[in-house]
């Protein structure tokens, strides 16, 4: 009973990393429901904050969350916060002694770190923030290297760094619970990934995107327009089973002239499979193949849990669909100026992405997800340009915006 009470009135801080802020509340949101729970805020939600503060939900959940997220730096469960110094002790002093004590017993070790948002303070200020908390009840021993428990006291001072106030606006005091996967945007870096091209999509935007797709443990995901495999590296890597396609004959064989500077040619082992085994991912690879998107080939059917790709939009990469002597119009007079038919032509934006969503309402598995890039000019952006196709019941389709983007739900 004292379990469930302590539960019931917890709430957990996120830390959010303060880069792609459109794409941060979209990945929570499905990240919690990958785990059957809402998004639910306490207090004033607003979106652009590093700091959220959530209730209704589980330490384990919280876990579940940060294990997943690149979005998120850190959580804590929150004992205390205000405007002010004072506000914050009035509040710790409320917070339920039962909820405490387990971390400061006299058996037990802990830190306090001290973290600010906007502004850097000298380690003098940091130890007197630290010295002012002695009305707190710890009866542990302090452990700078390995504590059994860690706490942090953060203070937010706004998002200007021309207007950085005196005082804070905003300060919190918490349990740290676990870090977010912010290394795997390093780790994965497309600089040190042994087979890339000219629009290998960056690590961290991968990573958001299966998240974002929701794909989870044995899922099978597949990527039309698969280039050197940047997103079937992501879902791998949350041991979901890849596959793709692409048209290009080149970069599916890994061949032709490198992407990477003072290289003239790709080596022998430059492919796909490779990034896989590179991450020690490989076995969740079933394979890709060169295909026309527009022409498919697979049976009628729900297949994949989800479909995650960044379609060509002709800047940097041409859009190309296989051509036929079916496509050529004969003038009447029947004189041909040419009588060469292209091996590829133009394939224009607006079919590329009918053919996406036509192939996903066929192709995705009920409550299966379709995360794709479409490119707006974002001053005239309107949610009614957003493409939409009717969906399998259950299914839904998630649109992630390109420069700079925020995802939908459809």
């Amino acid at each position: 009973m004292a379990t469930s009470t302590r539960q019931s009135c917890l709430k957990y801080l996120l830390h959010l990393a303060q880069d792609n802020l459109d794409f941060r509340l979209p990945e929570i949101k499905s990240l919690l429901a990958l785990r059957g729970k809402p998004f639910h805020y306490s207090g004033n939600f607003q979106e652009k904050t590093p700091f959220w503060c959530l209730d209704e939900l589980s330490e384990e959940d919280v876990r579940g969350v940060m294990a997943r997220s690149v979005c998120a730096k850190s959580a804590f469960e929150l004992w205390g916060h205000g405007k002010t110094h004072s506000e914050l002790k009035t509040s710790l002093l409320k917070y339920p002694t039962e909820n405490m004590s387990p971390f400061m017993c006299k058996d037990s070790t802990y830190r306090i770190n001290v973290y600010t948002f906007n502004k850097t303070l000298e380690f003098e200020d940091r130890i007197k923030r630290i010295d002012s908390m002695d009305y707190l009840p710890f009866e542990g021993t302090v452990n700078l290297k390995s504590p059994q428990h860690i706490f942090c006291l953060l203070e937010d001072y706004g998002t200007d760094p021309n207007d950085i106030p005196e005082h804070p606006n905003y300060i919190y005091f918490g349990r740290w619970i676990a870090d977010g996967q912010r290394e795997l945007i390093r780790s994965h870096s497309v600089k040190n990934r042994h087979f890339i091209g000219n629009t290998s999509m960056d690590a961290g935007l991968s990573f958001i995107m299966a998240n974002h797709a929701k794909v989870n443990k044995n899922d099978l995901v597949f990527d039309p327009f698969v280039g050197t495999g940047s997103l079937l590296v992501a879902c791998s890597h949350f041991r979901a089973y890849v596959c793709g396609t692409d048209i290009d004959y080149n970069t599916i064989h890994g061949r032709g002239r490198s992407s990477r500077k003072n290289k003239t040619w790709r080596g022998p082992d430059e492919n796909i499979r490779a990034n896989l085994r590179q991450y020690g991912t490989e076995d969740m690879y079933i394979d890709v193949m060169v295909s026309d998107a527009s022409k498919h080939v697979w049976r009628e059917a729900a297949l994949f849990d989800a479909i995650i790709t960044d379609p060509p939009y002709g800047i940097r990469e041409s859009t190309r669909r296989t051509g036929s002597h079916k496509d050529v119009i004969k003038p009447q007079d029947a004189i041909y100026e040419e009588s060469h038919v292209p091996v590829t032509q133009a394939y224009h934006l607006s079919d590329i992405f009918t053919d996406l969503l036509n192939f996903s309402a066929h192709h995705l598995v009920l409550g299966g997800r379709l995360v794709y890039w479409l490119p707006v000019y974002r001053p005239e952006y309107c949610v009614e340009m957003v493409p939409l196709k009717p969906m399998s019941s259950g299914s839904s389709a998630t649109v992630s915006r390109r420069s700079p983007a925020i995802p939908h739900a459809a």
